[in-house]
C-alpha cells in the first residue's frame, strides 16, 4: 500500500441529487453515519462556503479534536471540506445516474499531502499508515451505505 494516498468510495442511490445533497451537507448528522465522527459543529449553524467546524472523532477508545473550513459548496453537486491538522480534503460528489438517481462518491483528497504531526500520530498511536488507511476505508464504506440507507427510506 501508497504510504499516503487519495482514497474513494462510490455507492448508487435510489434517491435524487437534491434529496441526497440535503443529507450530505448536514453537517451535524455526519455522526450518525461516520464510525469515526462523534461529533460536529458547524460555528453560526450555516453551512456554506468558508463555514468553520469543529469535530471530534474517535477510533476504538482514542478521541481527538479536528477543525474544518467549508472549501466546496455547489448545491446538489460538491460538497468538501479542509481539515486544518491534516491538510487533506473530505468530499461528497452527487451525479444523477442513468437509473435517475443519485451516484455518491466520498474522498479523501490530498492536494497539499499530509501534515508531519499527522504522519507522527498515524504512525505511532492510530495504529499506523496502512492499518489506519483501511480502517478509513472501511468507514468510507459504511458511511456511504449508511446515507444511502436513509436517503432510500424518505425518497
Amino acid at each position: 500500500m501508497a504510504e499516503y494516498e487519495e482514497l474513494e468510495q462510490s455507492i448508487d442511490i435510489a434517491a435524487t441529487p437534491a434529496q441526497v445533497w440535503a443529507l450530505v451537507s448536514d453537517v451535524p448528522a455526519m455522526a450518525r453515519w461516520s464510525p469515526q465522527v462523534v461529533r460536529s459543529t458547524v460555528k453560526g449553524g450555516v453551512v456554506k462556503q468558508g463555514a468553520t467546524i469543529k469535530n471530534l472523532n474517535r477510533k476504538g477508545p482514542l478521541f481527538w479534536p479536528t477543525s474544518s473550513k467549508v472549501v466546496r459548496f455547489e448545491p446538489h453537486r460538491d460538497f468538501a471540506l479542509r481539515i486544518k491538522e491534516n491538510r487533506t480534503i473530505w468530499s461528497f460528489q452527487l451525479e444523477e445516474n442513468a437509473a435517475g438517481g443519485t451516484t455518491l462518491t466520498q474522498r479523501r483528497e490530498l492536494p497539499q499531502g499530509v501534515s508531519a504531526v499527522s504522519i507522527v500520530l498515524t504512525k505511532t498511536i492510530l495504529g499506523g499508515v496502512d492499518g489506519f488507511t483501511q480502517h478509513l476505508k472501511d468507514g468510507m464504506q459504511e458511511t456511504l451505505a449508511k446515507i444511502k440507507a436513509e436517503a432510500e427510506a424518505s425518497a
